[in-house]
């Protein structure tokens, strides 16, 4: 991220009027979108459109995007054995006058919606066992890519120096946060990026390389509200989670649980704690 550059003045997509960005990504993709079933997300917004795809439409301050760019979702178009929908187009385009920067992406539409409407999940959804597998053969398939992007989780580019700072400040017992194996990850895998009962992956805008096991946890990290789920997708992705970059990725997602801006009222709050301890514990054994 570069620090030099303007910040972009918060804006939350939710609760502003859209219909001038609508109306500009109707006429460059030459798509009509349905008004009445449009999802929308702080930075972020999407609907189906009259020919039967989805379009997704992202704001973006010039702070959050870096040399590379921010068309994860147009460059991830080249992975292979990934399920994920396919890409069509895109446009880009500046805010006037603002140091913000509007992507739209044309894709295809999913038959199976999102497994949870947020990032994280209170109750077990039930996911058949061909989910599972699709989802190891997705991540594992991800894991054999190559790319020079770099994961930009949260927007922000992850970097060695990121992860020790972090780990540093919530558990500073933990003396060695080197990363030993970087590989392509999502760097976005929450329960609302994933499609199910068929499984597929979602919303690729931050993809790279990324630390090992960094998928893996986030989708775990996101589970602790429901322990036989959490403990599903260990089992699934223990190669990962076991390794010892999974467990510096398994305690740098908790950080953000546990940390010094911890809320008493989140549901993940208890068991990330004790997970927490237990990752500590082991990684200064």
């Amino acid at each position: 991220m570069n620090r030099s550059l303007p910040i972009a003045a918060q804006v939350d997509l939710r609760r502003q009027p859209m219909e001038d960005v609508l109306g500009r990504v109707e006429e460059a993709l030459r798509v009509r979108l349905d008004r009445e079933a449009l999802v929308r997300k702080r930075r972020s917004l999407g609907g189906r459109t009259e020919r039967g795809t989805w379009v997704r439409i992202e704001r973006r301050g010039f702070e959050r995007i870096g040399p590379q760019g921010w068309n994860g979702t147009e460059a991830a178009a080249v992975l292979q054995g990934v399920a994920m929908p396919e890409w069509y187009r895109g446009v880009a385009w500046r805010e006037p006058g603002q140091p913000v920067m509007w992507r739209a992406d044309e894709l295809e539409l999913l038959a199976s919606p999102s497994v949870a409407k947020g990032a994280l999940l209170l109750e077990d959804p039930g996911l058949p066992d061909a989910w599972w597998t699709a989802l190891n053969a997705s991540l594992d398939a991800l894991a054999d890519q190559r790319t020079p992007r770099i994961a930009t989780p949260d927007t922000v580019t992850i970097t060695q120096e990121q992860v020790t700072r972090t780990l540093g400040e919530v558990f500073p017992g933990i003396t060695d946060t080197r990363i030993e194996r970087w590989a392509p990850a999502h760097a976005d895998l929450t329960w609302a990026n994933v499609m199910g009962p068929e499984f597929s992956i979602v919303d690729w805008e931050d993809w790279g390389m990324a630390p090992r096991g960094l998928d893996a946890a986030t989708l775990w990290g996101n589970a602790l509200a429901v322990p036989a789920l959490a403990d599903r997708v260990h089992q699934e992705r223990r190669a990962d989670l076991e390794s010892r970059d999974g467990k510096l990725m398994s305690l740098f997602f908790l950080s953000k649980i546990v940390g010094p801006h911890a809320h008493e009222n989140d549901p993940l709050l208890p068991p990330a704690r004790k997970e927490a301890e237990r990752l500590a514990a082991e990684l200064q054994l």
